[in-house]
């Protein structure tokens, strides 16, 4: 039999904190700021910071756990460590609909900024032609090429564009604030507006989407040169770093929209190429013509990462024993995935097919979700483990675990909330379903099945919490409406369904975290941590 190759320990802190930054620094910055005045007004510089605390806390618990563990695709391993198969395998099955949508996604925003000057690009409806489904699929293609040689040759070519990425907001930022009103921070109009659009802007405006980038550090973690020293500070670094960029693009936004095109209300703007258009407004005509340069660059640089991530992805779903194994085997030579990069490659154009994608804001909301239902279970993991591994190796042991795991818990529900009923509903419930081909595969293996009932009450927590959310979103100011716009279920008025959902998932943070199993199945594979001599 050939032998298995090993991932190459290749990435160093700048490396992976650009890794975070690169996946950050998307297509939000693209569509953030106006889809978040818009609903919030001049309020929405606090749905960034809300969006980065609550990232923040996630990735908090993250940094300990993939110093502890530093496992390709480690979002997936953990909860598969802590409470077994089943709940592994739906992290998993969320995670897969997470990766593989976002790389349409940011493709999607690379033919939605181009058509500003190559109007065949899309249709009448703003969906792709078929010039822009090819432009979409070859995007995706030079990315599997790009990851497809080594992870080294990757890693750098992401760092150089990163910097670059960050060039083109900077101008932005100090051109504007020579045209900056401060007039514009009282005026009005915002839909829905107050409180409600904040919380509603950290998922709806792609705030909470454009954080979403700071688990490459994790996903990436098997190929450090030093996971437990560079991973907890990479995902630190690139959430503070891109926060900054992005308040301060957030301020310059809402500060030089001029007055007649806000005299009608912020919800009022209705730009398809936001930056574009507002610095044509403004008379600047070579920095628009910059912003359409970047507008390929950035989002196809996150586009490349979450490609090579998706790859990492497929690759831990496979080694947890729940998709072919052919995925999880690596190439000798390279040290990377292969399998997983053809699938990735394939599965990404697939989302990218004419009518997949109407627009870019009409998906952020499920992709968003769609990750947090995986994000969520890393704080139940980390309780668990403190129970059950106490003498683990924990190279960056967070303090303040005790509050801080169910904190970041409440954050990541409360972002799952905010998406929406419509999401939700979906979402959970193609979820579930998938569980038919979990137990397909657990027919297929002895071992999945000797642990099947054991299994099965460590994910009882998980089918409450699905229960609990759907039940206060039906209910709550995010809940389904009628053809009139108005939510007839509506009991649990705002802020007091957010009060409710964070004062549900502490008592479900505790359920599942004493749902445990009573023996962590930690496994060690030699692929993976095996140091490599770097030449």
């Amino acid at each position: 039999m050939e032998q298995q190759g090993q991932f190459k320990k290749r990435l160093n802190l700048l490396d992976l904190t650009f890794l975070g930054c690169g996946s950050i620094i998307g297509s939000g910055w693209l569509y953030g700021a106006m889809n978040g005045a818009v609903l919030a007004g001049s309020l929405a510089w606090l749905s960034w910071i809300i969006g980065a605390i609550i990232f923040i806390l996630i990735g908090l618990v993250y940094a300990e756990l993939s110093a502890a563990l530093p496992r390709s695709g480690g979002f997936l391993r953990y909860p598969d460590y802590s409470h077994g198969s089943m709940v592994g395998y739906l992290a998993g099955f969320a995670s897969m609909l997470g990766y593989t949508s976002v790389i349409g996604v940011e493709v999607e925003a690379v033919r939605q900024y181009a058509s500003t000057w190559w109007t065949g690009l899309e249709t009448a409806d703003h969906s792709p032609s078929i010039a822009g489904f090819i432009l979409q699929a070859a995007l995706i293609v030079v990315f599997f090429l790009i990851n497809y040689w080594s992870v080294n040759v990757f890693g750098k070519f992401n760092t150089a564009l990163t910097f670059f990425k960050f060039i083109v907001p900077i101008l932005i930022v100090i051109i504007l604030l020579f045209n900056f009103h401060p007039s514009n921070f009282h005026a009005s109009g915002a839909d829905p507006g107050g409180l409600h659009g904040v919380f509603k802007a950290v998922v709806a405006a792609g705030i909470a989407f454009a954080f979403l980038g700071f688990r490459q550090a994790v996903d990436f973690a098997a190929e450090a040169r030093r996971p437990q020293k560079d991973v907890p500070l990479a995902i630190i670094l690139s959430v503070v770093l891109c926060l900054i960029l992005y308040l301060l693009l957030q301020i310059a936004f809402i500060g030089a929209v001029p007055g007649n095109v806000i005299s009608a209300g912020w919800a009022s703007i209705n730009w398809e190429s936001p930056w574009v258009e507002l610095a044509k407004t403004l008379g600047v005509v070579w920095l628009a013509n910059l912003v359409l340069i970047d507008s390929a660059i950035s989002p196809a640089a996150t586009g490349n990462i979450f490609l090579s991530g998706t790859a990492r992805v497929m690759f831990a779903w496979a080694k947890n024993g729940y998709f072919y194994s052919i995925f999880q085997k690596v190439d000798k030579r390279t040290g990377l995935p292969r399998g997983a990069l053809w699938l990735a490659l394939i599965m990404g154009i697939a989302w990218t097919l004419p009518g997949q994608f109407q627009a870019w804001s009409g998906l952020v909301g499920a992709v968003t979700s769609a990750f947090v239902l995986t994000y969520m279970l890393g704080p139940i993991s980390l309780g668990s483990f403190r129970k059950t591994d106490p003498d683990l190796p924990r190279p960056f042991k967070l303090r303040g675990s005790s509050w801080i795991s169910p904190l970041a818990f409440i954050a990541a529900s409360l972002v799952a909330y905010w998406s929406g009923w419509d999401t939700m509903k979906i979402l959970i419930l193609f979820v579930v379903a998938s569980l038919v081909l979990y137990l397909a595969f657990v027919d297929k293996d002895k071992a999945l099945k000797a642990t099947l009932k054991e299994d099965f009450k460590a994910t009882i927590w998980l089918f409450g919490y699905y229960a609990f959310m759907l039940i206060v979103l039906y209910f709550g100011s995010f809940g389904p409406t009628n053809s009139a716009g108005d939510m007839p279920h509506k009991v649990i008025p705002g802020p007091w369904d957010s009060i409710v959902v964070a004062i549900g998932s502490l008592i479900i943070y505790y359920w599942g975290v004493a749902s445990a199993l009573k023996e962590s199945r930690i496994t060690t594979d030699e692929d993976e941590i095996s140091e490599q001599k770097i030449s």
